[in-house]
């Protein structure tokens, strides 16, 4: 018999906070009624500003299938948190799992950009992505690497060796799930190997709360910007150059605002 169930979740603490996260970002999801095409990710919704959509495609789910699917993946995953003595750990795992939720997004975007402009397929111009399997796909691919002799376990009965697991999951899904996205899984692959082999590597504490910093500031502004979420509190305005910014805190009741404003001889974008 294996570990009870509450000592495999303090031996994977990240694994099962992000289970719980998406899990309960999925019963609110069924509880209004939202569609795919309110939190998911298109090359369409992107040109538009709307690059909170990284962030919510990524650990949103609409049917309980796919849910089931990439959080029972992601379980077997959570094996990357007790590799420590390999250079993974949980501190590894919180920190390219934020770079994988990134990269993966703006990959996906860039391989729509491509089909688009370059080979005119308009197509891809409305696919809207959805799910974490970018982020499980990116860990399978790591792991298959890291530690090749490990086993991708799914649903509790099927279990795949990990060093093949990427791509039989790639054509699995493709072939189970016509609607599965190809691409997305594909850009969790390519960011998965580029972490694996050190192409992306240096992350640190301090770079993972400086990018998860960025991320929460990208995501205020572009739900502000984009009219998806009425933020009154925050105010977009400028100042004596209408080419530089200026952003204003406001307090009800109160006269009180925190403003910041741009260098005087430089352009401020949020991307």
């Amino acid at each position: 018999m294996g570990k009870p169930l509450f000592y495999e979740i303090l031996e994977k603490p990240a694994t099962s906070c992000i289970i719980g996260i998406c899990s309960m970002i999925w019963l609110y999801i069924q509880k209004k009624n939202i569609g795919y095409s309110h939190v998911g990710l298109s090359y369409e919704t992107a040109v538009e500003g709307h690059y909170w959509r990284i962030i919510t495609s990524s650990f949103s789910h609409i049917s309980v299938i796919h849910l089931v699917f990439n959080m029972s993946a992601l379980w077997s995953l959570g094996v990357v948190e007790q590799l420590g003595h390999l250079g993974l750990g949980v501190e590894y795992y919180l920190q390219y799992t934020l770079v994988l939720v990134v990269l993966s997004g703006v990959l996906v975007l860039a391989m729509y950009h491509l089909l688009i402009q370059r080979f005119k397929l308009e197509y891809f111009r409305r696919v809207t992505a959805v799910g974490y399997s970018c982020v499980v796909f990116g860990w399978m691919t790591i792991l298959s690497v890291k530690q090749p002799s490990s086993k991708l376990d799914l649903f509790g009965f099927l279990s795949l060796p990990i060093s093949f697991a990427p791509f039989e999951s790639l054509i699995f899904t493709s072939i189970i799930v016509p609607q599965a996205s190809f691409l997305g899984h594909l850009s969790g692959i390519v960011v998965g190997y580029a972490i694996a082999w050190g192409l992306i590597h240096g992350m640190s504490n301090y770079w993972a709360l400086s990018l998860l910093g960025w991320i929460a500031l990208v995501f205020v502004f572009s739900l502000k910007r984009s009219g998806a979420l009425d933020l009154n509190f925050l105010e977009i305005e400028s100042i004596t150059d209408p080419s530089l910014p200026s952003v204003r805190f406001l307090a009800s009741n109160s006269g009180r605002t925190l403003q910041m404003s741009a260098l005087p001889n430089g352009n401020v974008e949020i991307v």
